[in-house]
């Protein structure tokens, strides 16, 4: 019987993804490992920020974790998206399905994160403006907080050209946007232009007030709030992948935990 950590969900919970992970790879040799452990090993890691080598023992080993993540977070050409990614689609429509909302939004916000990395980063650039070194979370979520497109970049990339990326990437599923809630570092003409083109919204920037005082900016801080949701993942503190894709998909790990949760 292995320990309960505070990291894992519960049986109930992982049987809302269980169908999906267990039919994802085909296998005639018999699956000797328990899914839910493994599922909860890789959010021990998330969560505790530990080394994938620190798996405490009573999970499965962890090179088995491991490559069932890798597995999991792997790109399909064929889905253009990886099996976590249709997993947090899936999770993100229900949750609003089950709040009386549409499934696609029709207002979304974006804003960016700079993150600094650690030695095992392969991929780094520098943020000028924030002084950081590492890469740079680019966030586009709806007024629940829940994301609908995820893009990492290199620290020096601007916060207008990883907006546009992550248009770029989940334009299918951002058709019903008519309204970007944006701040002073998206605005200019180029950018409304450039965003009109991919989503077909018009562009709405919320600047600070005059006043040098806190201000909660309309709207604005509900992306400020899916950020403080992914510090509540040690391992997202700092950027501990050497790859950008591993980046993203550990975010994309830490908002399938939050909303599995909730049910």
């Amino acid at each position: 019987m292995r320990k309960i950590y505070p990291s894992d969900i519960s049986r109930e919970e992982f049987e809302k993804i269980r169908p999906q992970l267990e039919s994802f790879r085909k296998r005639t040799k018999p699956r000797t490992v328990d899914l839910y452990d493994v599922f909860c090993g890789i959010l021990y890691i998330l969560v505790g920020g530990c080394q994938w080598r620190m798996l405490p023992a009573d999970f499965p080993k962890w090179r088995t974790v491991h490559e069932y993540f890798r597995l999991w977070s792997q790109f399909d050409k064929t889905e253009e998206s990886s099996l976590l990614d249709r997993l947090l689609k899936e999770l993100v429509t229900e949750e609003r399905i089950c709040n009386g909302r549409d499934e696609e939004p029709s207002c979304v916000i974006i804003d960016s994160q700079s993150v600094k990395n650690t030695d095992t980063a392969t991929e780094k650039g520098y943020d000028a403006g924030k002084k950081i070194s590492g890469i740079k979370r680019h966030l586009v979520v709806d007024t629940m907080g829940l994301p609908h497109a995820i893009y990492i970049s290199t620290a020096n990339v601007t916060d207008r050209n990883g907006a546009l990326e992550a248009f770029a990437l989940k334009t299918a599923t951002l058709t019903a946007v008519s309204n970007v809630i944006v701040d002073s570092a998206y605005s200019g003409e180029n950018f409304a232009n450039q965003a009109q083109k991919w989503v077909k919204a018009t562009v709405t920037v919320v600047k600070r007030s005059e006043c040098h005082k806190f201000v909660v900016l309309p709207k604005r801080w509900i992306v400020e709030r899916s950020f403080a949701w992914l510090e509540k993942c040690h391992r997202l503190w700092k950027n501990c992948e050497r790859k950008l894709d591993t980046s993203a998909q550990m975010v994309v790990l830490a908002f399938i935990s939050l909303l599995l949760k909730r049910y």
